[in-house]
């Protein structure tokens, strides 16, 4: 009988997994996790792969797979170092004739399955369905003949009928290789990583751990229990709390829960209790993840260039200390300075504060758009390849919309989305004793006075703005 090597990569879970399902009747199984010091690192953006947030969700990922694991007689083993040189190590070193695995689809991560691949020899590489919704044969037409536009690209899947099948966790796992039991130990912390850890945050939008349980028990929550998901659409642009959207995407790029999963448990809850808007919305979100997933298949390494796929596109390209201000939540700027806090102090930020400070960074900053992308990389719970660059692409006019970019008027939003300055006054503790009506408009006080809150001047307000400003200014 075969014996086989399990590779973990973004895909921390049991349920509905393409490659565990291969690896269920081989002799022996080992799953290994390997934690890579290059993601630490800065990258040539100035941000690093895997900042603090991310590496905590991650570490507690990884020992709620490793918990399931072991519910089934196996074990996780997490080694840190090059994939490349250890998945070989370990395939000779316990007579493995395999390797199973996901595919993958972003450039960097398949460059590393094919120097994997070439170090391992005779020693099969198997790569199994990943993380999409739909795979290559499910399409209705060849990737290079998907719409590039997505109402269109929504449009031509929502014909056809697809029925989610996920296949559950196994209850059972074959034994670890003989001799396996030496190299087990304890996961990382965060200090012993370089990272420190992170203060807990009352306020936070994403007060949940990472791993397979706790976004199970969020599914069940959001569609069954609590049913939040029947007024998603009238929720969906909140800024405070956790119950204003799914909060699924963090789950689901670190591959804790399968979009098929939601998907299923989506129809099955529609065929229960009815489909309604905010239903639809949920589903909905899932085709905007699948439709930049082929966008990157499709487009590949150009998503990430600064012309991205137009490379006629005007997008600014200078990069100066503004950028450090959007950064540090120090532009002058309160709704905006207010979602880079967020972000910064939990790692989550609101779909529509997403927005808000992209479009800002970009259009009203005019700096590198790509710059933005890799600190959300840095610091985003849910950073996902595709998705992370392909909304900033196209919040930066430089994806395939037929449109040039995305403008939003921050102080407009402010009004519209936090109305109370609740939020602003959540994140800026500066600004909590400035009267409410000038709490989005700090830029109004005197200089002694704004001198007075240590919260940077805002020195010139656009003129698109007049309309938003207190009618007593």
């Amino acid at each position: 009988m075969r014996r086989a090597l399990l590779w973990f990569k973004q895909d921390l879970r049991l349920d509905d997994h393409p490659a565990l399902q291969a690896g269920v009747d081989v002799e022996c199984l080992l799953p290994v996790y390997v934690l890579e010091p290059s993601q630490l690192e800065l990258g040539p953006l100035g941000a690093r792969r895997l900042g603090v947030h991310r590496a905590r969700f991650l570490l507690e990922s990884l020992a709620a797979l490793d918990g399931l694991l072991r519910q089934r007689g196996s074990h996780l083993l997490v080694l840190q170092g090059s994939a490349e040189q250890l998945l070989p190590q370990l395939a000779e070193r316990f007579n493995l004739q395999e390797v199973l695995t996901l595919s993958e689809i972003a450039p960097d991560e398949c460059q590393r399955l094919d120097r994997v691949s070439q170090r391992l020899g005779p020693v099969e590489l198997r790569e199994l369905p990943n993380n999409g919704l739909l795979r290559t044969e499910q399409l209705p037409c060849s990737v290079s003949e998907l719409p590039q536009v997505f109402s269109q690209f929504r449009e031509l899947i929502e014909q056809q009928l697809h029925v989610y099948q996920p296949h559950p966790a196994p209850e059972h796992l074959p034994p670890l290789p003989a001799g396996v039991e030496k190299l087990l130990g304890p996961l990382p912390t965060l200090s012993q990583l370089g990272l420190g850890e992170p203060l807990s945050v009352a306020a936070s939008a994403f007060p949940f751990a990472g791993g397979e349980t706790a976004g199970s028990a969020r599914l069940r929550d959001y569609l069954w229990n609590s049913q939040n998901v029947r007024q998603y659409q009238q929720t969906r642009d909140g800024l405070i709390g956790s119950e204003y959207s799914s909060k699924f995407s963090p789950w689901l790029a670190n591959g804790c829960l399968s979009p098929r999963r939601i998907a299923a448990e989506l129809r099955r809850y529609e065929a229960q209790y009815g489909r309604n808007d905010s239903t639809h919305g949920l589903w909905v979100e899932l085709l905007w993840r699948e439709f930049f997933r082929w966008t990157l298949v499709r487009h590949g390494s150009a998503l990430f260039q600064a012309g991205g796929l137009k490379a006629t596109a005007r997008a600014p390209q200078q990069v100066d200390q503004r950028l450090t201000h959007w950064c540090q939540g120090r532009t002058g700027m309160p709704l905006v300075d207010a979602c880079m806090r967020e972000l910064a102090a939990t790692g989550y930020m609101s779909n529509r504060g997403r927005q808000v400070v992209a479009s800002y960074l970009v259009n009203d900053l005019q700096q590198d758009w790509r710059h933005g992308a890799a600190w959300f990389e840095e610091h985003l719970l849910d950073y996902d390849p595709a998705s992370n660059w392909g909304n900033w692409a196209y919040l930066a006019g430089v994806a395939s919309d037929a449109r040039y970019n995305h403008l939003f008027n921050a102080l407009r939003q402010a009004r519209q989305y936090d109305p109370e300055a609740a939020y602003v006054s959540l994140w800026l503790p500066e600004l909590r004793h400035v009267p409410q009506h000038l709490r989005h408009t700090p830029f109004l006080l005197s200089h002694l006075q704004l001198g007075a809150l240590n919260y940077p001047r805002l020195e010139q307000i656009p003129e698109a703005w007049t309309p938003y400003l207190p009618s007593a200014a």
